[in-house]
């Protein structure tokens, strides 16, 4: 760190991202990828002309992208909003929204209090239940950004549509922003609510359901005022936000989301044979509606689970925070991976006897 950093962001906590190995090759449950590669249509789409046209600027209004987006979800192009990932549009939301400070949960995805550090917002982190579901009546009558991930990570839990209008009608001068990177995998999306709660931002990402994390795409559904803000700040530090090749990968799985949906189903199905044959063993397992479990033994502590799986070329996620350091994040690859890991893991535990 240098002396010319200013003194505010001096003890700022940075957001440390999943292990990107490139010592040896691994199965990869660490980082909540998809293990499908993006449809032949989004490949063929990439052509050596596109890739020519590199040299010319982008499209900063996205028009073939948001008019894909807008027919898929039955809703109007000013209603979305599209960002370089869906964590430019949480940075935005903290910027433009927290002025009155931000609630989060104290076991969610991390990024959260990140942002609310950089921008210098005060936060109210309120701890999740001991089951870990989430306490509803703590985020209501907030009065400030409320950022709910639904279903949660990394426990993988969801809250029902009722709950999100509890809070929508409680927070009615306030954003309630809900971040559904994982709701393909089972859950709920609360898009059409943003039709009835001017205040609802319903974020999204192409990163998880629709293979595409390295392409960084993520947006955003909610009414036009909410749209034009979040348009403002674009305009404001980045216009050609998203590059020509993310576009057209973008509008092409947009046009293949069927695709999508059965390997969604997919992974659901390697989701139910995961968690079966960890409870065979003996672990207990939150019911999840994402692309990942969390999962504990009481054989073997969380850090250690972790260490000897990345000994045998399989990598999950494991968090220090006391209240899960004995739970491990394990991303739902394929059959045969999951297969593996399986495998691995029963392996271990025989070690461990």
């Amino acid at each position: 760190m240098s002396k010319f950093l200013c003194q505010r962001l001096q003890t700022l906590e940075a957001y440390t991202p999943g292990e990107q190995p490139r010592d040896k090759k691994y199965i990869k449950l660490n980082t909540n990828e998809s293990p499908f590669p993006p449809s032949q249509g989004v490949i063929s789409a990439i052509t050596a002309g596109e890739i020519e046209d590199l040299r010319l600027y982008c499209d900063p209004e996205c028009k073939a992208l948001r008019q894909a987006l807008a027919g898929l979800y039955q809703v109007k192009p000013e209603n979305i909003y599209l960002a370089n990932g869906s964590d430019d549009i949480l940075n935005f939301a903290f910027m433009a929204y927290g002025q009155a400070g931000a609630a989060f949960a104290d076991i969610t995805y991390g990024f959260y209090s990140v942002f609310a550090q950089l921008n210098g917002i005060a936060a109210d982190v309120i701890p999740l239940k001991e089951d870990f579901t989430l306490d509803v009546d703590g985020f209501c009558n907030q009065n400030k950004l409320v950022v709910i991930a639904n279903p949660n990570a990394p426990t993988g839990l969801e809250i029902p549509l009722s709950d999100i209008e509890r809070i929508l009608k409680t927070n009615p001068n306030s954003v309630v922003l809900i971040d559904e990177a994982y709701v393909e995998f089972g859950g709920i999306s609360c898009v059409e609510l943003t039709r009835n709660y001017s205040n609802l931002l319903c974020v999204k990402t192409f990163s998880k359901s629709h293979s595409m994390a390295g392409a960084r795409l993520g947006y955003a559904i909610a009414s036009e005022a909410l749209i034009a803000d979040l348009e403002t700040i674009k305009y404001s530090t980045n216009p050609y936000n998203i590059n020509r090749l993310t576009q057209i990968a973008g509008t092409k799985a947009v046009e293949e989301n069927d695709y999508y949906r059965e390997n969604c189903k997919k992974i659901m199905a390697n989701r139910d044979y995961t968690v079966s044959e960890l409870e065979k063993l003996g672990f207990s397992v939150l019911p999840s509606k994402a692309n990942f479990i969390f999962a504990k033994s009481d054989k073997i502590d969380g850090l250690s689970l972790y260490q000897k799986l990345k000994e045998k070329g399989v990598l999950i996620r494991h968090f220090e925070k006391p209240r899960i350091r004995d739970y491990n994040r394990i991303t739902i690859g394929s059959r045969a991976e999951m297969e593996i890991f399986i495998t691995k893991v029963t392996e271990i535990l025989g070690e461990a006897l």
